[in-house]
């Protein structure tokens, strides 16, 4: 039985509105179900700390039914190209279109994600760190439900904090899930209910994030950017962004570093989102090098990692190629799976105590994944909700290379959506 069914059979008795401070006062109630019959909607419910006023923790009762009907509508996903080519506007009503886009969209996908957390396992749902991800999306569904109508440029600038402050609630949503998971794994059974789980999860963040970023965007004036989009991104300067931030991290943790060269059509210039990139690019230079200073790490040298850049008309393919040693076979089709992680290996201590060991207590959002097993997962599932692919070929004993294949968002040829 799922989670909703478990929470409905549970709470079945009729709760009056006028009690719901009191009934809060005395226990800890999660949800609320109303009989069918009675025609008065839960608001959410805003509860302030009597000891503390400063001190103010929200609670958020619905309506089953409004989130039901709002699951139930089909998002309207727009290409890249619908962002690149939307342009400007002098008197402002790009941002007016972009603002009523999202106001009636948001609520429609925050929706279908609550309805996931809904169709978890009982047990599952019922994890603390889970069940405070599936409350920040209520508070999110509520909050984007009961924004003011975008009318004018002021309304719309309301609207445009309001997303940036959603955003930064958001923000550590990925490692929650994360620690939720890692917290019921014994309690799962179904791989594959947690991998669909997940996929539709992280990505469903992704493409939000990315249409409020690029919104929030739309009020700077920066060169070569509509929103997000940079419209002459060059993989070579990204990529070389993150081997130095990587590059930087290994000599701190261990004295020494791979270098890192690249290659190929290093001049290659297009117009693409960077955020995905910007979660990607470090996860798969951080697997190399940890597999290079594990495989040499009492060598004076350390072989090199190579990047390997190539673009034609319709996609364009990074490749990352380490001297590491490969990936043993058992473990080949168990690197891209959530919560498999390198960490579980019987490596050098000299190793897990280093770098990698201590990549969760970075701040940079880059390199907080380590150790959780959501570092390759995730980068797959982005890949291939961009329209791409993820894919690995290791030769043991030799090393691995991973390919990373994305599609070009200029709308020449068929496109992933948003």
């Amino acid at each position: 039985m799922n989670f909703s069914s478990r929470m409905s059979r549970k709470l079945r008795p009729t709760i009056k509105v006028s009690s719901v401070n009191e009934s809060l006062s005395k226990s800890n109630v999660k949800y609320i179900q109303l009989n069918t019959y009675s025609s008065t909607t839960v608001k959410p419910v805003s509860i302030t700390n009597d000891k503390n006023p400063k001190a103010k923790n929200t609670q958020w009762f619905y309506n089953q039914s409004a989130i039901d009907i709002a699951a139930a509508k089909p998002s309207v996903r727009l290409t890249p190209a619908t962002l690149l080519y939307a342009g400007k506007s002098a008197d402002g009503s790009h941002l007016l279109r972009s603002a009523q886009y999202l106001h009636k969209e948001l609520p429609v996908r925050i929706a279908h994600r609550i309805a996931g957390f809904r169709s978890l396992p009982f047990i599952v749902g019922c994890n603390p760190t889970i069940l405070a991800v599936h409350e920040l999306y209520i508070k999110a569904y509520y909050t984007a439900c009961e924004s003011c109508a975008i009318t004018d440029l002021d309304s719309e600038q309301k609207y445009a904090k309001m997303l940036h402050q959603l955003l930064n609630d958001h923000k550590d949503v990925v490692t929650q899930l994360a620690e939720g998971f890692r917290e019921c794994r014994k309690h799962i059974l179904n791989e594959d209910m947690v991998r669909s789980f997940l996929d539709r999860t992280l990505t469903s963040r992704l493409g939000m994030r990315i249409l409020a970023e690029h919104h929030i965007a739309l009020h700077d004036e920066r060169p070569n950017y509509v929103g997000v989009i940079n419209v002459g991104m060059k993989p070579k300067d990204l990529i070389e962004k993150w081997c130095q931030f990587v590059k930087n991290l290994s000599e701190l943790k261990y004295g020494k570093s791979p270098q890192f060269k690249l290659n190929g059509h290093i001049n290659a210039s297009f117009p693409y989102i960077e955020t995905p990139l910007d979660y990607i690019l470090p996860e798969l230079l951080k697997n190399a090098v940890r597999a290079t200073v594990e495989a040499h790490f009492d060598s004076p040298s350390l072989p090199p990692i190579t990047i390997t850049v190539a673009n034609n008309d319709v996609d364009f393919i990074i490749r990352v190629s380490d001297r590491g040693g490969g990936i043993p076979h058992h473990m080949i089709n168990l690197v891209t799976q959530y919560h498999y992680s390198s960490k579980n290996m019987n490596v050098d201590q000299r190793v897990e105590g280093g770098l990698l060991g201590s990549m969760i207590d970075e701040s940079n959002n880059a390199s907080s994944m380590h150790g959780f097993g959501f570092g390759l997962p995730t980068s797959r599932a982005y890949a291939e909700y961009l329209g791409g692919s993820l894919t690995l070929q290791s030769i043991q004993g030799i090393g691995t290379d991973v390919y990373l294949r994305l599609k070009h968002i200029d709308g020449k040829h068929e496109s992933f959506r948003i």
